[in-house]
């Protein structure tokens, strides 16, 4: 299991393009789970409409988990889009 804690400095915190991009990147890692954490709740970032019921907004910190065959590389492409986009 791979994981890190990010930050999020968009001013509209995690709304619907960026979940549903995010949703997208976690849905090309079919052989590895990737969740987000936002304080005790957590969901499966393929799931977009829980992903987005979260309510991230900006400086909220949350925990993005991957686990699974390909959990490195999908936690390095989940930092990257995290730091681009968030």
């Amino acid at each position: 299991m791979k994981e890190f804690t990010y930050t999020i400095e968009d001013e509209l915190g995690i709304h619907a393009r960026p979940a549903g991009l995010l949703s997208k990147l976690a849905k090309s890692f079919p052989d590895t789970v990737v969740t987000v954490t936002k304080g005790d709740k957590t969901v499966k970032a393929t799931q977009l409409m829980k992903l987005m019921n979260l309510g991230i907004k900006k400086g909220d910190q949350v925990t993005v988990t991957a686990e699974g065959d390909s959990e490195e590389a999908a936690r390095a492409a989940l930092r990257d889009f995290f730091e681009e986009n968030l």
